[in-house]
């Protein structure tokens, strides 16, 4: 990253920024780590290589961010489609991967990216929609027919 010419970041990728491959396998390293071992969603990884699992998750990020990286595993849809991952689940691991980005000071801008590159890719891994299991209750849905209100009683 060139210090000196503040102008020069602005022609970087997020890649480029982040100090390439070098710079973002320890950034993955620990988002795995975490998930893996989150109590919420980290069931899902128990039969899984997490060498391979950190690997192409490298690859993923950094071909989004800009490198020069090929995304080398199976599309996200049938990768994750057998294992019924809900809305709330995939908003688990995108709240660890913005913790994970804040934790190693990415700039604000490249972690934006990173958790909407994310976030886009959500149809391909869980039918459920942004708000699923986040805690919001369903708005009550309106009466075709109002039903008659009695009248309030008084005291006398």
């Amino acid at each position: 990253m060139d210090v000196d010419h503040p102008d020069s970041q602005a022609k970087m990728t997020p890649f480029e920024r982040l100090g390439g491959r070098p710079g973002i396998e320890p950034i993955i390293a620990d988002f795995i780590d975490r998930v893996v071992s989150d109590m919420m969603i980290g069931f899902f990884f128990k039969k899984v290589p997490i060498d391979r699992l950190k690997q192409l998750e490298v690859e993923f990020a950094c071909e989004h961010l800009g490198g020069a990286v090929q995304y080398n595993g199976r599309p996200l849809d049938s990768a994750h489609g057998p294992h019924r991952i809900m809305g709330g689940q995939f908003n688990r691991r995108l709240r660890i991967l913005e913790q994970t980005l804040r934790d190693h000071a990415v700039p604000e801008d490249i972690v934006l990216h990173w958790v909407s590159h994310n976030e886009a890719q959500r149809q391909l891994i869980t039918v459920d929609g942004p708000f699923a299991c986040n805690g919001a209750l369903p708005q009550p849905e309106a009466q075709s027919q109002p039903e008659a209100q009695s009248e309030p009683k008084t005291q006398r």
